[in-house]
């Protein structure tokens, strides 16, 4: 069952940055230029979608030197992915049930 913490980050994967942003990160580790450049997007612009994705746990940083590397943490994106998982299988068991109305 989807808690309010699924909706939650559900909401949070809705903003097409952020989803292109968490895409190109199931790919590999980026710092903040190389995302300014797949993207785009503005750098602050950028930032703060990122901390956004940080406080959600969607992604974790790595510091190398004066740049901020983002990876992605799959595990979050896994149990969504099963939660969603969870109501296919839900759905496909109640296709023939039907409640009656009063």
């Amino acid at each position: 069952m989807l808690t309010s913490v699924d909706a939650d980050l559900i909401r949070v994967l809705a903003d097409p940055l952020r989803l292109r942003i968490v895409t190109l990160l199931a790919h590999e580790t980026l710092c903040t230029t190389h995302l300014v450049e797949e993207t785009g997007a503005r750098q602050t612009n950028l930032s703060n979608h990122l901390k956004v994705l940080r406080e959600a746990g969607v992604v974790e940083t790595e510091p190398c030197g004066r740049f901020t590397y983002y990876k992605l943490k799959p595990e979050v994106i896994a149990a969504l992915a099963g939660q969603f998982t969870e109501l296919a299988e839900h759905a496909r068991t109640a296709a023939g049930r039907k409640r009656s109305c009063p």
